[in-house]
């Protein structure tokens, strides 16, 4: 039996119910789906399950954008847990991550009302949002900490240009009344089965229009993946 994948919602600084779930299996791998809102430094929180082997990766959700300590005790405690824009391999199952949120000032691929029109994105690149600002309004020489979890057009780019079983997410797919028929379509473009995202704190199954299958999370819910 291959080792299990476990893909948590967003913990808010809940770790026990993902703690639990996993210590009772065989270590795997955890996949975060964002808003992990750490008070300490994530391998620290998960210091349990690293020690046992449990391979711990991650997205970036708006909370662990919000300050520099959030921001400090996911990403620059454990970068290369960070699969956002990247597609990794996991036992011979794809895994594509989109991490962050869709913004007004950069991208917001949905109407206002229902049938109204999509604005263009603001900006396509982090280059040109970035080359846009003043330095003053850089942070630690890159992006402002506020857009640290914002979605770039060219992050669909680069994902669409690669072929993934499933497709984690923060934000939510159309099935969710807040959700982005963009994500609906960068699924079906890397041939994905399934969607699974957070951010919205919900716990549902449905199926897309394009059939593939979206698996929303609550907060700190840790799910033991099953492909549809």
């Amino acid at each position: 039996m291959s080792p299990p994948i476990v893909i948590a919602g967003d913990p808010h600084g809940n770790f026990p119910p993902i703690l639990r779930t996993c210590t009772a299996l065989d270590p795997g791998t955890l996949v975060l789906v964002g808003d992990c809102d750490l008070r300490e430094p994530l391998r620290r929180v998960l210091a349990p399950l690293f020690s046992v082997g449990w391979n711990v990766r991650w997205i970036i959700g708006n909370k662990d954008a919000e300050t520099a300590a959030a921001f400090d005790n996911l990403a620059t405690d454990f970068p290369e847990g960070d699969i956002g824009g990247r597609v990794i391999e996991v036992d011979g199952l794809r895994i594509a991550g989109l991490g962050g949120v869709f913004k007004p000032r950069i991208w917001h691929p949905r109407a206002d009302e229902p049938g109204g029109p999509i604005d263009p994105p603001g900006f396509a690149t982090r280059r040109a949002f970035l080359d846009s600002l003043t330095p003053r309004e850089h942070w630690r020489g890159g992006l402002p900490l506020w857009h640290r979890d914002s979605i770039f057009p060219e992050d669909f780019s680069h994902l669409g240009q690669h072929r993934f079983d499933v497709l984690v997410c923060h934000e939510a797919p159309s099935s969710h009344r807040h959700g982005f028929g963009v994500i609906d379509g960068l699924a079906e473009l890397g041939a994905a089965r399934l969607i699974v995202h957070g951010h919205h704190h919900e716990s549902y199954t449905a199926r897309l229009a394009n059939g593939i299958t979206a698996r929303g999370l609550a907060v700190a819910e840790p799910w033991v993946l099953t492909l549809p």
